[in-house]
């Protein structure tokens, strides 16, 4: 009979993201290849409430690594501590599941659980460690780059790489036709695949929700293009851009998510601004979701690969309550309470701003 050290599981919670295979295939075998058995829990938290996990061995991450979003499935709607029950009459009520999931987790043997989330997964698995006593060790996930206590999230560089192409792509289209094409890309309220992005695609503006924008300043910048012989410009958007004096625009609000304000529509809008100030006809792409499938960039796979170790060899330790988080380069643990702190944003000082700025990209700020 095999000698089992302990028993594990894992869950991937809230939106996919490039990755997500790559991180369960790096915990599966570390655990396994320690002597550990380990769940998989199915659709998140919403799996643990509802009791659907199984064993994973080998052959179920073989071949997983390079593959976009997660074989576990995921949800960002369901929080064990406020969970929406729909009533037969349509009416929703909530319940606290907790003990449930403590329940669940006891059942199985389950000593440590390992969430792979952004903020809202790591806020859930950081109070079901202070308030209901489970070993959590989170592994930080979003294609926003924007969560505190680690300088990469895994997910990033892809999406960040999806947007660059998509740039690349729309020089083309924007200089034959003597257009604005504006790019609205995701990053909630943190402008780094913004930011990134624009400069690796070579934008003529930069717009993000840290540096509210002058929409003269933006036409000036076109117009001055213009007048030098440029005949187009290139815009990229952060979806939570906003001007000067304004307010974000919302998309729509999704009741009982994690993150109810999803915002977009910031592209649109600036284009028919830009067009009725310049006269120059304007386009707007909006990647959307295209950066959130498919298959991780190289350094997300080697990433991914060291944070799913780390987070095993957390467990092997007996660091609990944590996250795995990359520092100079190096993966080290932080306390997992930290991961809910205020998002990372980009700040108006940035090197890579700075750096932007110097070759003469325009971020809306200056009249």
């Amino acid at each position: 009979m095999i000698n089992v050290k302990g028993t594990l599981a894992v869950l991937t919670g809230g939106g996919d993201c490039p990755g997500l295979n790559a991180v369960l295939n790096a915990v599966v075998k570390a655990a396994l290849g320690h002597g550990y058995q380990i769940y998989g829990i199915e659709n998140g938290f919403n799996g643990l409430i509802k009791n659907r996990m199984k064993l994973l061995t080998y052959d179920d991450v073989s071949g997983i690594l390079p593959r976009g979003g997660t074989v576990l499935g995921t949800t960002n709607r369901d929080n064990p501590f406020k969970f929406a029950h729909v009533e037969p009459d349509g009416s929703v009520t909530y319940t606290d599941e907790s003990e449930t999931i403590v329940k669940n987790l006891s059942k199985r043997g389950i000593e440590t659980l390992i969430v792979i989330g952004g903020d809202g997964s790591l806020a859930i698995g950081a109070q079901l460690s202070r308030d209901c006593g489970v070993k959590v060790i989170g592994v930080p996930k979003t294609i926003d780059n924007d969560l505190p206590c680690t300088e990469r999230t895994f997910g990033f560089d892809t999406a960040m790489a999806v947007a660059t192409e998509a740039v690349d792509r729309l020089h083309s289209t924007a200089e034959s036709h003597h257009r604005i094409m504006i790019l609205e890309v995701m990053g909630r309220y943190a402008g780094w695949i913004a930011l990134h992005s624009g400069v690796a695609g070579g934008a003529d503006v930069i717009l993000i929700p840290e540096i509210p924008y002058h929409l003269d300043a933006v036409a000036k910048k076109i117009l001055k293009r213009q007048q030098e012989g440029k005949m187009f410009s290139i815009v990229v958007v952060a979806e939570g851009a906003k001007p000067e004096g304004g307010e974000m625009t919302v998309a729509r609000i999704v009741k009982d998510s994690f993150e109810p304000i999803r915002l977009g529509g910031v592209g649109n809008k600036l284009a028919q601004q830009l067009e009725e100030l310049t006269g120059i006809e304007a386009r707007c792409t909006v990647l959307g979701y295209l950066q959130r499938g498919g298959s991780p960039t190289a350094f997300d796979r080697v990433l991914c690969t060291r944070y799913g170790v780390a987070a095993i060899e957390a467990c092997i330790a007996g660091n609990y309550d944590v996250m795995v988080s990359l520092h100079n380069d190096s993966i080290v643990t932080v306390p997992l309470q930290d991961a809910g702190r205020k998002p990372r944003s980009v700040t108006v000082d940035n090197e890579i701003v700075k750096a932007a700025r110097d070759i003469g990209i325009c971020f809306g700020d200056e009249a």
